[in-house]
């Protein structure tokens, strides 16, 4: 059973490499949104569609204040691949021991062609300027995903932060 962090809580804290083995900490964004969205591996078409969606829109968050962080188990090595490939304008950390991962609660028993196994549920979490969950979705589908993550945004974003 996982525990996936609700909100209005405490975004767990993490320190993770990003594509260039730079060590990133929720601190470091302290003050700003932050997207962190968990996807299974680099490439594939899904997790391909949902970076380059969140690339798309990168402008959008930024001018909100807001970092896009994507997250799998995949090498440094192979985000920056798959940045390069596909152009990508946002920030990709590597969490091949799936410490982050299991953190908020993203890796999940799956099911395929009948086979269940353990694997990164592709999931998002907006986190707030002061390290609160504002919003989860625990089950993403990408179609429109990275849309629906940039509209909530808005309107928290717009909302003064009760508190």
């Amino acid at each position: 059973m996982s525990n996936i962090p609700q909100a209005g809580q405490t975004a767990p804290d993490f320190s993770t490499p990003d594509q260039n083995n730079h060590l990133l900490s929720l601190s470091d964004f302290s003050g700003q949104w932050i997207v962190l969205y968990f996807y299974p591996k680099d490439d594939t078409p899904g997790c391909t569609t949902e970076a380059k969606d969140f690339s798309e829109l990168y402008p959008d968050f930024s001018t909100l204040g807001a970092k896009i962080l994507g997250v799998s188990p995949d090498s440094g090595k192979a985000h920056c691949k798959f940045i390069d490939k596909h152009n990508l304008s946002i920030i990709l950390l590597s969490d091949p021991e799936h410490h982050l991962i299991e953190a908020y609660g993203a890796w999940r028993l799956k099911k395929f062609m009948g086979k269940e196994y353990m694997g990164v549920a592709r999931s998002t979490f907006l986190i707030s300027p002061d390290g609160i969950i504002a919003y989860t979705w625990p089950n993403v589908k990408t179609k429109g995903h990275a849309q629906a993550v940039l509209t909530k945004l808005q309107e928290l974003a717009a909302t003064p932060h009760a508190g």
